[in-house]
């Protein structure tokens, strides 16, 4: 079997692939036509399947209690859930991210003509996980900041805060959403201005209280943004101020952008909501909405875009038709695919150009 793995992966770089001898010839390889061959090693197992979320797929017994099927999960990046005869497991021979509240398997398929995060001979920046104290939850809070091939304390640069979605964490943008790799891409293409990223947890919570997707734009306004203030070279006027999230990422995006008009310049909903898809949540940070002219001069870019195979598409048509007749400057995108790292990593490279103008 042809050995192959993802650069940005959450276990390592360039991993080391086992003994073929004692463990048989496990892993997977991407076939040209886009299906992948899996190989794996269950001894005793009965059944051995794949789950997408439903979508199931299942594996041939081979020799030796070995495994084996081709499959056809589709492009782009693609989480499953390895079952082996009803449990869920983990095999060291995949590649293993963060997802769905838990570490899970995920496979990257390239898509033709998408190569925007290809690291090979350009210049790159830096990802560094940083610590710092939140009073809204009362201990310690963790962010990941990257910053631009060069960097230097000697200028000052705006900032984007990137959030991820439900289930996953501040290593989302990195690992699956390719992030910095896309920034270094087109800053070396000289197609985006420099910038920091920076991408905190927003399921951060209260050591009494469970998570609360409302807590994280409290702890962004409170502690995060003064922290990145008081250690980075960084612009503080609100058109070098940017926040962009995907999914529940979204949700807080818009609730902080149209609640401090004061403090930002653009704002960036993927895969998203204006609205929390529940109707029962109050929606206070709407009222911006009601008044096109203070909106339209709060903001250089609003921007909304989602997936055309999105599960949560008919909430971003109920927000289209909310919208409707209300003159406001927003730009609206949609791109092939579903509620998927494909399309965040499509709406960030449309969203980074546009940045910080």
């Amino acid at each position: 079997m042809k050995k192959q793995w993802p650069l940005d992966t959450a276990l390592s770089f360039d991993p080391y692939y086992g003994e073929p001898d004692r463990d048989g010839d496990q892993g997977y390889e991407i076939n040209a036509d886009g299906t992948v061959l899996i190989r794996i090693k269950a001894k005793d197992a009965r059944e051995v399947l794949i789950d997408q979320f439903g979508k199931i797929q299942k594996f041939t017994r081979i020799e030796n209690g070995m495994w084996e099927i081709t499959a056809d999960l589709g492009n782009g990046f693609q989480y499953f859930f390895l079952r082996i005869d009803g449990a869920d497991v983990l095999n060291p021979y995949l590649p293993i991210g963060y997802g769905c509240c838990r570490p899970m398997h995920f496979l990257d398929i390239p898509v033709r003509g998408e190569n925007w995060d290809d690291i090979e001979g350009i210049p790159h920046g830096s990802v560094s996980r940083r610590y710092y104290y939140s009073a809204v939850t009362g201990k310690e809070e963790v962010c990941i900041v990257y910053t631009p091939p060069g960097y230097t304390e000697k200028k000052d640069y705006p900032v984007l805060y990137l959030q991820h979605g439900y289930g996953e964490n501040e290593t989302g943008w990195v690992y699956q959403g390719h992030a910095a790799r896309i920034a270094d891409r087109m800053l070396s293409e000289g197609r985006i201005r420099e910038m920091i990223i920076v991408m905190g947890n927003g399921m951060a919570k209260r050591e009494t209280k469970e998570r609360e997707f409302r807590l994280f734009p409290e702890i962004l306004i409170n502690d995060l943004i003064p922290f990145i203030e008081s250690v980075y070279p960084v612009k503080k006027d609100k058109w070098n101020r940017a926040m962009a999230g995907l999914s529940m990422g979204s949700y807080q995006t818009s609730i902080v952008t149209l609640k401090h008009p004061e403090l930002f310049g653009c704002a960036g909903i993927f895969s998203g909501f204006l609205r929390f898809p529940d109707p029962s949540e109050t929606e206070d940070h709407l009222a911006l909405l009601d008044e096109p002219e203070r909106f339209n001069e709060s903001f250089r870019v609003f921007y909304r875009a989602m997936g055309t195979e999105d599960q949560f598409f008919e909430s971003f048509r109920s927000d289209d038709e909310m919208l409707s007749g209300r003159n406001l400057n927003i730009i609206r995108r949609t791109f092939p695919g579903g509620h998927d790292w494909s399309v965040w990593r499509r709406c960030i490279h449309d969203f980074l150009p546009m940045l910080f103008a």
